[in-house]
């Protein structure tokens, strides 16, 4: 069975020195967690040292998020960068005939089938590592969220620093009234 996703990078690996460009248009359609608005786009390039892959590439998308503190949907912009190495073993064949190089993947699910690059996982494993912490709504923390305020969440009141030190701060000001 041929997977639409995997990059045949066998005669780069072969051929040390040689570049592969390729763009990319993806919706990353068995991502079942992520809401993408827009799909995912950029370029990936790939060329071998002989002893390393290296996989370069630049990104971006739109995402569907939920807000942090009021868990309502937003929408954000995600860009990244993409600089990857793998490690190669065996000799290419282009310097001995009688042998080949082998992309040799240390990471826990597997990248690679064979000399091809399973692109959809690669980028999939990237988005979500580039994809924001706590991505807030326009309110943020600060603001009156109604959709915070429908739920409970109290607004976080605006503080210089820790309470304790607020109240050493009262300390050496004179007042001892907290």
């Amino acid at each position: 069975m041929r997977r639409d996703d995997l990059l045949d990078l066998n005669d780069v690996l072969q051929h040390p020195g040689r570049r592969l460009a390729v763009d990319i248009s993806t919706e990353l359609a068995e991502e079942e967690e992520l809401d993408l608005v827009s799909p995912l786009e950029g370029f990936l390039e790939a060329v071998s040292t002989g002893s390393l892959l290296v996989l370069t590439g630049e990104f971006k998308t739109r995402v569907v998020l939920e807000c942090a503190r009021c868990l309502g949907p937003i929408e954000e912009d995600v860009q990244f960068e993409l600089d990857e190495q793998f490690q190669v073993e065996g000799t290419p064949s282009s310097l001995n005939p009688q042998e080949t190089a082998k992309v040799v993947s240390d990471e826990p699910y597997p990248l690679f089938d064979g000399n091809e690059l399973m692109v959809e996982l690669l980028l999939r494993q990237a988005l979500w590592i580039n994809m924001p912490v706590q991505p807030l709504c326009s309110f943020g923390w600060e603001g009156d969220c109604p959709s915070a305020a429908e739920r409970g969440v109290a607004l976080i009141p605006k503080t210089d620093g820790r309470p304790e030190f607020d109240k050493l701060k009262n300390l050496i000001s004179g007042d001892t009234t907290t």
